[in-house]
């Protein structure tokens, strides 16, 4: 088939890379500009663009998708269809009806839950169990299309956002390219509408989900510091107004001590600290300090002075 590809992250990449060893035809390949990126602020080629020169692949990459030039130019190039994979850009009439097989969404979740921007994050987030991947033809609303293939990925207790970013890209990437190989056989799946009244959803992140509360469950620090690792992780700040991210937890079952309040340090173990949540302790394993690089939560105590009867904040 002949594709047009439209994505920006790593999530996105696996699914270019595997239209590519399926022989299908990408015409070009659609991702955002070049953005400024690290201390330097050097312009930086989105990582779908470094996969696209690699193949030697067209690539375009407008400022803004709704420029009737880019209408133009996609015409021109006569896809069969569009495969969007996290592209960062709402596509407008004009490009969804373009393609003879409309342009496919790889979503990772299973619509209509968590639609929208973040919904790697959300699942861990929030405590699921259970997420997956969903190839939707995509329609003017927000994830809303009908879905067209899907399958259930399980969500260990121990999962990182990384890692299962992992788990469902290749997962999406397997599943996009097994719905062109329908298409492409005269075969179209059978679209299943989704059910608007069941739909969750997934916001892009703020700053405000980072901040760690101490006064909420113990279950509820540890989904969030996992739900932000990689990024752009969780932190607290030390009684001395000092910032520090917490990349690793793991929860325990000790009990608070009476008069304990939520933040306050109870101990240190051979891995790290012990901090007291709204309904029990959790264990601090790996930490970083502002401008510095990421380190074991007892060797930051040690370092910083941070000690027991201190509080987190």
């Amino acid at each position: 088939m002949r594709v047009v590809f439209m994505g920006t992250p790593d999530f996105a990449v696996a699914t270019l890379e595997a239209i590519l060893v399926e022989g299908h035809e990408v015409a070009a390949v659609v991702t955002q500009p070049d953005r400024p990126k690290g201390r330097g602020k050097k312009l930086a080629y989105s990582p779908v663009k470094e996969a696209a020169l690699r193949h030697g692949l067209h690539v375009i990459q407008p400022e803004k998708i709704r420029d009737p030039g880019v209408l133009l130019e996609l015409s021109a190039l006569q896809p069969d269809v569009i495969v969007v994979v996290a592209y960062g850009q709402i596509l407008p009439e004009a490009i969804l009806s373009l393609p003879k097989f409309g342009c496919l969404n790889v979503h990772a979740s299973l619509l209509p839950a968590y639609r929208g921007a973040a919904p790697i994050h959300w699942a861990i987030l929030n405590g699921e169990t259970e997420t997956g991947i969903a190839i939707m033809q995509m329609d003017a609303g927000m994830d809303t299309g009908p879905v067209l293939a899907s399958e259930r990925v399980s969500i260990s207790e121990t999962d990182t956002v990384g890692q299962l970013h992992d788990k469902l890209m290749h997962v999406g990437a397997r599943l996009l390219t097994d719905v062109l190989a329908e298409l492409e056989s005269g075969v179209m799946p059978d679209p299943q509408m989704q059910d608007d009244n069941l739909a969750t959803y997934a916001p892009r992140l703020d700053r405000a989900i980072e901040r760690l509360d101490w006064t909420v469950s113990v279950t509820q620090i540890y989904n969030q510091v996992r739900g932000l690792n990689p990024w752009p992780g969780a932190y607290t700040t030390t009684q001395d107004g000092l910032m520090l991210k917490i990349w690793e937890a793991r929860m325990t079952g000790i009990e608070v001590p009476d008069d304990a309040e939520p933040g306050l340090i109870i101990g240190q173990t051979d891995d790290g600290i012990l901090v007291v949540t709204g309904d029990g302790v959790i264990e601090v394993l790996v930490v970083q300090p502002a401008s510095r690089g990421k380190m074991s939560a007892l060797s930051y105590a040690r370092g910083y002075g941070l000690k027991v009867g201190d509080r987190l904040i």
